[in-house]
C-alpha cells in the first residue's frame, strides 16, 4: 500500500500546520485581549494574554537579542538536522518529534524578530493593532512572545503549620505559555520516552561521522 505523505512531506506539513495554529491564536489573542486580562475555561484553564522577553513558558534569562540570535541558529541547526534524519530515514516518530521542536523554535521567533515592528504596544486599556512597519512597539528582533495558555491546576494555601512556606500561597503549574511552546515540549517529552534508546544511537552515529 502506498503511503499517503513521505517522511519530508510530513515533517513539512507539521511544521506548517504548528506556525499557521500558533500564529492564528497568538494574532488573535493579541488583538482581541487587553494585556493581562484573562478568560476563564474552566477553574483549572483560563487564556490569560500576557508577553515575555525571554525563553519558553516566560523565563527570563539572557540579553534579548543574544536570545533571539540564539534561537535563529539553533533553528537552523533543527532543520539542517530534520533534513539529515529525513534523507537518511530515520524512524517516522522520531522525525515528527523533530519537526515539532522546529515548528516550535520557529514560531517564537516569528514573534521576536516581527511583532516589534508589526503590532502597537498591548497595554491594559488598548487592544494592539497592526501597524505600518517601523511604527511598532520595539525594533526587529526585539518583538515580545504572546502567551496565553494558563493551567493553574491546583491553587490552594500551604498549611500555616508547614515551615518557611506555611500560609503561603501555592500554584501547581503556574507558567504562561503558548502553543509553540506546547509543541517544543511535546516534541521533547516524546522523545524521551518512545525514542531514548533510539536518540543515543543517534548522537552515537552523529558522533562517529565527525570523527571521520
Amino acid at each position: 500500500m502506498k503511503k499517503f505523505l513521505s517522511k519530508g512531506q510530513l515533517s513539512a506539513s507539521i511544521v506548517i500546520a504548528v506556525l499557521i495554529i500558533d500564529q492564528i491564536i497568538k494574532i488573535w489573542v493579541k488583538t482581541n485581549m487587553y494585556w493581562h486580562e484573562s478568560i476563564r475555561i474552566t477553574d483549572w484553564f483560563y487564556i490569560y494574554f500576557t508577553e515575555n522577553n525571554g525563553m519558553a513558558f516566560g523565563m527570563e534569562i539572557f540579553d534579548k537579542m543574544f536570545l533571539t540570535c540564539f534561537r535563529i541558529v539553533a533553528a537552523c541547526a533543527i532543520a539542517w538536522l530534520l533534513a539529515k534524519y529525513v534523507k537518511q530515514n530515520y524512524k517516522t516518530g522520531f522525525i515528527v518529534c523533530v519537526s515539532l521542536i522546529l515548528a516550535g523554535a520557529v514560531g517564537n521567533i516569528i514573534d521576536c524578530v516581527l511583532y516589534g515592528e508589526i503590532f502597537s504596544e498591548s497595554t491594559h486599556s488598548t487592544l494592539a493593532t497592526f501597524v505600518p512597519i517601523g511604527e511598532g512597539y520595539s525594533e526587529w528582533f526585539y518583538g515580545k512572545v504572546v502567551d496565553m495558555f494558563y493551567f493553574p491546576i491546583i491553587e490552594t494555601d500551604w498549611p500555616e503549620w508547614m515551615p518557611f512556606i506555611g500560609g503561603n500561597h501555592f500554584i501547581f503549574f503556574s507558567p504562561i505559555f503558548n502553543f509553540a511552546d506546547a509543541a517544543i515540549s511535546c516534541g521533547i517529552i516524546a522523545m524521551i520516552l518512545f525514542y531514548g534508546k533510539y536518540l543515543n544511537e543517534v548522537i552515537g552515529h552523529s558522533e562517529k561521522e565527525a570523527q571521520k
